[in-house]
């Protein structure tokens, strides 16, 4: 199964591209998503979040934590990022593993990984490949201030807190340009798809071999053919999810 990066830079469309990626069928595993759920009360997270932060983060009115309040208090704050991080990145990244897995017994030929800071987490070293949404910088400040209600001010101080969109791009296995419409944007992606997806011959071979894996074991201390059947039934699950 390959693993697709997918990201972007604030307000680029990387959102409107993993909907794209869905429509053709395609599982997307969003971050974004998983982290709004470990947020949840009863949560692991939930009970750091609020023994690091207090309760001042939570909604008045409710029991849920304020993300926008949260938001606002690391924004500015470098420690109190990385003690937000310590609270969440573990738990998210245990959640991707297991819908990873999932996929990939499912026999999908192709996985979605939706990160926002997939660089800056290091979690492009999961993907075989990456593409990034990119946009031009006017048009990310115009989109910020229609969305989310910014001044012209707020919007650029919030590209430049993310690493820039030129770095992004130099480390993508391809750029998906948002400057056009949507149908532009459809159809870069399933150029993507065709282009990318492996061969069901490659996809189930890789699905099979764990099993080849134990059926080898007994054989692999005494057999050379076992062992030979055990590297390469081992070497396939590997490679699965990084085919180039």
């Amino acid at each position: 199964m390959l693993i697709v990066g997918l990201t972007g830079g604030i307000a680029t469309g990387k959102s409107t591209a993993s909907q794209v990626f869905k429509a053709r069928g395609i599982p997307v595993i969003d971050a974004d998503v998983i982290a709004h759920q470990i947020m949840e009360p009863g949560e692991v997270s939930y009970n750091l979040i609020l023994q690091q932060f207090g309760d001042d983060v939570l909604h008045k009115d409710s029991k849920a934590i304020d993300r926008g309040k949260l938001g606002s208090i690391v924004f500015n704050d470098p420690d109190k990022r990385q003690a937000l991080n310590r609270c969440t990145h573990p738990y998210v990244r245990r959640r991707i593993l297991y819908q990873l897995l999932g996929c990939y017994l499912r026999g999908y030929p192709m996985c979605v990984l939706d990160v926002p800071l997939l660089f800056e987490s290091g979690m492009d070293k999961m993907c075989g490949k990456v593409a990034v949404v990119s946009c031009t910088g006017d048009r990310q400040i115009v989109r910020l201030m229609d969305r989310n209600g910014f001044s012209k001010e707020e919007a650029e101080a919030r590209i430049k807190s993310q690493m820039p969109i030129a770095e992004k791009e130099r480390r993508a296995t391809r750029v998906l340009d948002n400057n056009g419409d949507l149908a532009e944007l459809e159809r870069q992606v399933d150029d993507l798809v065709e282009k990318w997806t492996p061969s069901m011959l490659r996809t189930w071979g890789a699905l099979l071999a764990p099993i080849g894996v134990i059926a080898s074991l007994p054989f692999a201390r005494w057999s050379t053919f076992g062992l030979g059947t055990l590297c390469t039934c081992a070497s396939w699950v590997a490679g699965s999810f990084f085919i180039s």
